[in-house]
């Protein structure tokens, strides 16, 4: 008697991820990376933690307009997030890249005197982001596919086995091109008000371009992930070879006495 195939690890059938012949359910692409991200982010909490700072800086000296005391206010953010993780548990690495991030902007404008100087350290890692998110999307190495492989319980063994899922790829690079859009929008808009020295719309700019944006970017990734159907193929082969394995080709080509 043939053995009924058996639904792929961490999947069960009728979950509604996909369904194969005889009613097996399938693990797409889309619901592993839907997974993995989350984990890899940290959620709306860790999102939030790295948001704050800069937000408290910016309406602190829309408000006063004073460069130091904006810098005090962020820096109070920072103290009061650190005392609320300390009660509550959990990592400390988005406070840590908060603390990184916060740092970097009052030096450049503690030395300078100049409030739009907090602002250039951003649009300096955001231009970066841009031109590496696209360089990765054209080398067949998406940026959303290390967030992705960050995620993997096996992360550690096997750090580019995300790479071996050609359907991963093929997505990772979709969603690395959503990412790269928001790097081009915040660079495109807050270079020449910095260029300026408009503070002033420089911190709505840089407000609008950090949550609601990046929000926006979730929403867009959100669609292409929930009417995405992409089969996940685990143990495919290293998408740079180009021979694939499902090619009919490929198969034809094996061997008489090696097939099974």
């Amino acid at each position: 008697m043939n053995e009924a195939p058996r639904p792929v690890a961490g999947t069960t059938p009728g979950t509604g991820s996909g369904t194969a012949p005889h009613g097996t359910a399938v693990e797409t692409v889309e619901h592993v990376i839907r997974r993995r991200i989350s984990d890899a982010l940290g959620g709306w909490y860790g999102s939030l933690e790295t948001a704050l700072p800069t937000v408290a800086f910016v309406a602190t000296w829309l408000l006063v307009d004073d460069v130091r005391t904006a810098v005090y206010a962020a820096a109070g953010v920072l103290v009061l997030l650190a005392v609320f993780r300390l009660l509550t548990g959990g990592s400390y690495r988005f406070l840590a890249s908060a603390v990184f991030a916060t740092a970097l902007a009052a030096f450049f404008a503690l030395r300078s005197g100049e409030a739009e100087d907090a602002f250039l350290p951003g649009i300096m890692i955001s231009g970066a982001y841009a031109v590496g998110a696209l360089a990765s999307i054209l080398l067949r190495w998406p940026l959303v596919g290390f967030i992705v492989g960050v995620g993997d319980p096996d992360f550690a063994e096997s750090p580019t086995a995300w790479r071996r899922d050609r359907g991963l790829v093929r997505v990772a690079s979709r969603l690395t091109w959503v990412l790269a859009a928001l790097f081009v929008l915040r660079v495109a808009v807050m270079l020449p008000l910095y260029l300026a020295g408009n503070v002033a719309l420089l911190g709505v700019a840089k407000i609008a371009l950090g949550w609601p944006a990046y929000l926006l970017a979730v929403v867009v990734m959100g669609f292409l992930l929930a009417t995405g159907h992409t089969p996940h193929t685990p143990d495919a082969s290293d998408p740079s070879d180009p021979t694939d394995p499902s090619d009919p080709a490929h198969r034809d080509s094996t061997p008489p006495e090696v097939r099974p």
